[in-house]
């Protein structure tokens, strides 16, 4: 029995051919006494039991088990969406119809100089700020779900070191089980629990109506009535709604035909302002304010005009009882002359 084991293991023990051949020659004695002592375990370390190391990560902890594998460009998109809705303010969205290359360029360019030009007015700098972006439909759509419906649940407190349940080995991200629902690693965007969570939200998001062909997108990193009316005049002018053109001589370039072409393809649909939905009359309401100062004129005459109506609804109640109470009166004066 001995030797069998013997011969089984000459690669694991790092004994050639000719070695090998040498011990069997041994007594049956020192040969049994190397099988056992190839077969024996030794005895672990007690400092290596009681600070043992952490188990080997199944995956790494910058990475985590996902839904959809983060690689993949739809994947990609999500990320890129979910964090453009978390941190712009205001987003337009417009229908374009098959603006090629150079029309796209030529009608950035323009928007640029406009905004520009805006900063100049204002004293800000918000037009680097302002982009103009084609977005897919059907990945944007799952972005605001994610957005506006998805609320993970919040990761448990982490144990305290002189609790008795806690263990010996420091537990990482990398180490717990994907299958748990309440770890902050595994309830991000491309989780299974996200997408677990909007489900049965598909296609009930107010904006999914608009969110049907080819849309654009033009994003605003800083809320800016004057930006948004200078973009609106470039994008989608309309001298009725109090947006107009600029004149030839102002800005020579927006008359190229690429420019107007661009312009005759793309449509106003609505807005999306601080999680609530615009339509386009309420888009062109917001850039017609003039910036703070025309806010605060609203207010004050919203707040002026309060005092006023109440004072003209007492005082029609006060005429209605007089002119009541005089009625009354000239109608018994002229019975008792009848009388």
């Amino acid at each position: 029995m001995a030797l069998q084991q013997i011969r089984n293991t000459p690669r694991r023990l790092g004994i050639c051919s000719r070695c090998l051949r040498q011990l069997r020659r041994r007594s049956p004695s020192s040969t049994r006494h190397l099988a056992t002592a190839t077969v024996a375990t030794p005895a672990a370390d007690p400092y290596q039991i009681v600070n043992s190391p952490p188990p080997i990560a199944r995956y790494p902890a910058s990475q985590p088990p996902s839904h959809k594998p983060p690689d993949l460009r739809n994947a990609q998109l999500i990320r890129q969406y979910t964090s453009l809705l978390r941190s712009t303010p205001l987003m337009i969205f417009f229908s374009h119809f098959n603006l090629q290359a150079r029309e796209w360029s030529s009608l950035r360019r323009e928007l640029t100089i406009a905004l520009a030009k805006c900063d100049k007015q204002q004293e800000t700098d918000i037009s680097p700020g302002i982009k103009v972006q084609v977005i897919q439909t059907v990945m944007f759509e799952y972005a605001l779900r994610l957005t506006d419906y998805y609320r993970p649940s919040p990761a448990p407190p982490p144990p305290h070191p002189t609790d008795p349940s806690t263990p010996t080995s420091e537990s990482t991200i990398s180490n717990v089980s994907p299958n748990d629902p309440s770890h902050p690693s595994l309830t991000h965007d491309l989780s299974r629990q996200a997408y677990s969570a909007i489900l049965d939200m598909k296609n009930k998001h107010p904006l999914t109506p608009l969110l049907h062909g080819p849309i654009a997108l033009l994003t605003f990193s800083q809320f800016s009535p004057p930006h948004l009316a200078a973009a609106l005049s470039i994008l989608a002018p309309d001298k009725a709604s109090g947006f107009p053109a600029p004149k030839r001589r102002v800005m020579p370039g927006y008359y190229d035909p690429p420019v107007q072409s661009a312009v005759q393809k793309l449509l106003l649909l609505g807005a999306r302002a601080e999680g609530r939905v615009f339509d386009h009359l309420q888009v062109r309401w917001v850039g017609g304010l003039e910036g703070m100062e025309g806010l605060r004129a609203q207010l004050v005459q919203l707040l002026g005009a309060s005092p006023a109506g109440l004072v003209r609804s007492l005082e029609a109640v006060g005429t209605s009882v007089w002119a009541t109470m005089e009625g009354r009166r000239t109608m018994l004066g002229e019975e008792e002359k009848g009388e």
